[in-house]
């Protein structure tokens, strides 16, 4: 398998965190997204990172998908319930963990990314007040307890670990 990302990209780590407590074997393959003779569309056509290219040539992409499927590829260290409860409540911890992740990276793009003439005060300030909103649920939801959801390790860890940085 090869994995397609970058170093920046908390949903790449998300993947390569699973990779590694799975222990499975791939090649990384650094991949500059904004670049002009980026590369990424070959693979996926929403030109995004994280992809994952199979052996046969098909590729997966959105961290979520590619996670699920790594999941079920070795029985070491399961990282998401088959079924149940259990297994939305870490499908939604993960969902938390992206959607602050995704609002921190949008408040920067906009930042950086566009002049400061164009830049919306206001939909940055939104951004910030799910990442606000977003960690203040992660706090008191995990409270005291050693792992996110459930007696132990699993993928909500992974995703929150990924999405603080």
């Amino acid at each position: 398998m090869k994995l397609i990302g970058s170093l920046a990209s908390p949903y790449v780590r998300k993947v390569r965190v699973v990779m590694s407590e799975k222990k499975l074997d791939y090649e990384f393959v650094l991949e500059d997204v904004w670049s002009a003779d980026t590369t990424i569309f070959q693979s996926n056509p929403l030109g995004k990172v994280p992809c994952l290219v199979m052996e046969d040539g098909g590729a997966m992409f959105d961290s979520r998908v590619i996670v699920e499927y790594l999941d079920t590829m070795s029985p070491v260290g399961k990282l998401i319930p088959a079924a149940g409860r259990e297994r939305a409540s870490i499908k939604v911890w993960e969902a938390l963990a992206d959607g602050v992740a995704d609002a921190g990276i949008l408040a920067r793009l906009e930042r950086i990314q566009r002049p400061a003439s164009q830049q919306s005060e206001a939909w940055v300030e939104r951004q910030l007040d799910k990442v606000r909103h977003g960690t203040r649920a992660m706090a008191l939801a995990l409270g005291d307890h050693p792992f996110c959801a459930g007696k132990q390790f699993s993928l909500a860890d992974v995703a929150m670990g990924c999405a603080l940085g």
